[in-house]
């Protein structure tokens, strides 16, 4: 994930390992305002991440979350999503605006 968002993403300035209130998020952007959780088996039946969650986006922050297996067996498709979430929070300014003509 951090070789992913290094390379893919470097405008972004994704740090690892962040403090961020009272939490360590594995990768976040605060220019983004995007956090990244990379969770193991053991978040399976987790009740705190959601609190967890709560919290961090109540300070603005959007939280993506995805399973170990996904980033390495779906490195695309973990990447199509980052940029689909960053697209939705920050669309480029020189996209069309819709109904208008390219």
């Amino acid at each position: 994930m951090w070789g992913l968002l290094r390379l893919a993403f470097p405008e972004l300035h994704f740090r690892k390992q962040v403090p961020v209130r009272h939490f360590i998020v594995d990768f976040a952007s605060h220019r983004a305002k995007l956090i990244i959780e990379v969770d193991g088996g053991q978040h399976a039946l987790s009740t705190t991440d959601a609190d967890r969650t709560l919290v961090l986006e109540a300070e603005g922050y959007r939280v993506l979350r995805f399973w170990n297996n996904e980033v390495l067996g779906n490195p695309d498709g973990v990447y199509s999503v980052i940029a689909a979430a960053l697209l939705e929070r920050h669309p480029h300014p020189t996209s069309p605006i819709e109904g208008e003509e390219s």
